[in-house]
């Protein structure tokens, strides 16, 4: 675990490597209706903010650079469970990745309590059915299917880090050829990012959204990111504040723990200041330094940017 006070990054490398995004467009994720039905009516709501609730129908929207290096990004931002900052978080990102070549699918993902019937399976469900749908059309967006990494943010953070640690899991039926494949990413980011949900580091609407607000034990390890590490899960990042009011730095630190016992490569950056929701960090802090600590990190583990 690298535990960074100060440190100096230049960018200039980076910033020069830009390449220009072709354009965008959108995936609906199933086919038909979304495992086990339910859910809302009516379309997406945005707020004043860019963020969206009432995901009545999961998908992605697709970022696609001029030049695609052959690797993609299955993003995801937070929002507790009950949005998705979209905006703030995910499409900056998004933007970020496909300017160095990186083909970026940002995640719209359903809500557990926007009344489907699977609750707190349904993002894991959509997260997985993403992760193949990449796959299956890797080689039309110029793809390697073996470089499919994730990156989340806050509760996105959690949702990421429990499909790269439990990419085995079967959290839905198969529903056609497209299941069959692996649900397993190659890397995973995770910024500023719920682990735990287990006490004391349980304060979160991650928790109440997911097992309610008086959970059992058993419950609250099965929704922690940390109790599913073992040995053949993929590299993972991670990046967090020091005085984020929302998910404890313990988050972090537990998490990179629990990487190292099972001998999972990490690589963990850790700040004084930045708060929380910082996404792809605020000029002039140093949570604007991350990005670039990210960027070298994808290359180490063979996903260059």
């Amino acid at each position: 675990m690298i535990d960074r006070r100060s440190l100096v990054v230049g960018t200039a490398a980076v910033l020069a490597a830009g390449r220009a995004v072709a354009g965008t467009a959108s995936l609906r994720l199933w086919p038909g209706v979304p495992p086990g039905g339910g859910g809302p009516d009516g379309s997406p709501e945005v707020d004043g903010k860019g963020a969206v609730s009432n995901i009545a129908v999961p998908g992605l929207e697709v970022f696609a650079p001029s030049r695609p290096n052959g690797t993609a990004m299955l993003v995801a931002a937070g929002g507790g469970y009950k949005r998705i900052e979209i905006e703030r978080e995910a499409r900056p990102a998004a933007r970020w990745l496909a300017a160095r070549g990186i083909t970026a699918f940002v995640l719209s993902y359903r809500l557990p309590r926007e009344g489907w019937a699977d609750g707190p399976m349904a993002p894991l469900q959509d997260t997985q059915r993403a992760l193949r749908l990449i796959r299956s059309r890797a080689a039309a967006y110029g793809v390697d299917p073996n470089r499919i990494g994730v990156l989340g943010f806050s509760a996105g953070g959690h949702l990421m880090g429990l499909a790269a640690m439990r990419s085995a899991f079967a959290s839905y039926r198969p529903d056609d050829a497209t299941d069959a494949l692996t649900a397993r990413p190659s890397a995973a980011a995770l910024i500023y990012s719920v682990i735990t949900l287990e006490p004391p580091y349980d304060l979160t609407s991650t928790r109440v959204q997911l097992v309610g607000r008086h959970p059992d034990p058993e419950a609250s390890a099965e929704w922690s990111v940390e109790t599913h590490v073992r040995s053949r899960c993929p590299p993972v990042f991670l990046v967090q504040a020091e005085d984020d009011p929302v998910s404890d730095i313990a988050n972090s630190r537990i998490m990179a723990r629990a990487c190292e016992r099972a001998g999972v490569r990490v690589e963990a950056h850790i700040f004084p200041s930045g708060g929380h929701g910082f996404g792809m960090g605020r000029p002039g802090t140093s949570s604007a330094e991350w990005p670039p600590w990210y960027d070298a990190w994808l290359h180490t583990v063979g996903a260059p940017a």
